[in-house]
């Protein structure tokens, strides 16, 4: 471990180079480059609080931006499909309860690591810790809800039908999308849950001394939630919502 890094090692900049290829190929339509971009840069300036600030910022705080996007999916997809009656949550409500966890989530994460860049590590990281349990909760009910309401489409009769093709006529419908949704979620709870974690077990501890664990649980997992939704993004599924081709549930 390098003693005057503030990370406790020195970043390596192959892996943080592969990630930031793979974030600027993913991520035509998504961005997170700048924290990859900072870890870089952190290679030969290993004593940088704002370059260490602004790697550990941007990492922590840019998938929460994902999940508000995420959420919406569901309502647009309920709303497509006419199916409001098979969701657990009235529809006018769910994009509100769950961007409200989200920005609340976000504005934890935010203010906990202001504190921690300016130097109240402690303080920082207990309400860094309680914006990712929000996350978690948010997430996990937002889980609930979406298998819910795939469990009484599927139910229907009418749900059967292939709805939305796309222009190539490759048949995603909307289960495709609700799947996509699945694996994106899923991702995304495994890299809050490494987070919290790593929080948990604080600064100088294991996983935040050695940077793997960042590329594995978070880089990579986050990486690989982008290039789901760019191979099936909700617009090209979604673009023909409303039309004949469409089979009310």
């Amino acid at each position: 471990m390098a003693d005057n890094s503030v990370c406790g090692y020195n970043p390596s900049i192959a892996p943080a180079a592969i990630f930031l290829i793979i974030f600027i190929i993913a991520t035509l339509l998504h961005v997170q480059i700048i924290g990859h971009l900072a870890r870089i840069a952190g290679h030969n300036h290993e004593d940088s609080i704002p370059i260490y600030s602004i790697q550990n910022l941007f990492i922590l705080l840019a998938p929460a931006l994902y999940a508000a996007s995420i959420y919406m999916v569901l309502g647009r997809l309920i709303t497509s499909l006419r199916a409001q009656h098979l969701s657990i949550i009235r529809l006018n409500w769910m994009t509100e309860i769950f961007v409200a966890g989200d920005v609340l989530s976000f504005l934890a994460q935010c203010a906990g690591g202001g504190l921690m860049a300016s130097g109240s590590s402690s303080t920082g990281t207990n309400i860094t810790i309680c914006g990712l349990i929000v996350q978690l909760l948010f997430f996990g009910f937002f889980l609930v809800a979406s298998i819910v309401f795939h469990k009484r489409a599927l139910g229907n009769r009418a749900g059967t039908g292939h709805a939305g093709l796309v222009p190539d006529s490759r048949p995603w419908d909307w289960r495709t999308l609700l799947k996509a949704v699945y694996v994106v979620s899923l991702l995304k709870l495994v890299r809050s849950a490494f987070r919290l974690v790593e929080f948990v077990d604080g600064y100088g501890g294991y996983i935040m001394t050695h940077g793997a664990f960042l590329y594995v649980f978070d880089a990579l997992l986050m990486a690989l939630a982008m290039l789901v939704l760019v191979r099936y993004h909700p617009a090209f599924i979604l673009r023909r919502a409303g039309k004949d081709d469409w089979v009310p549930i």
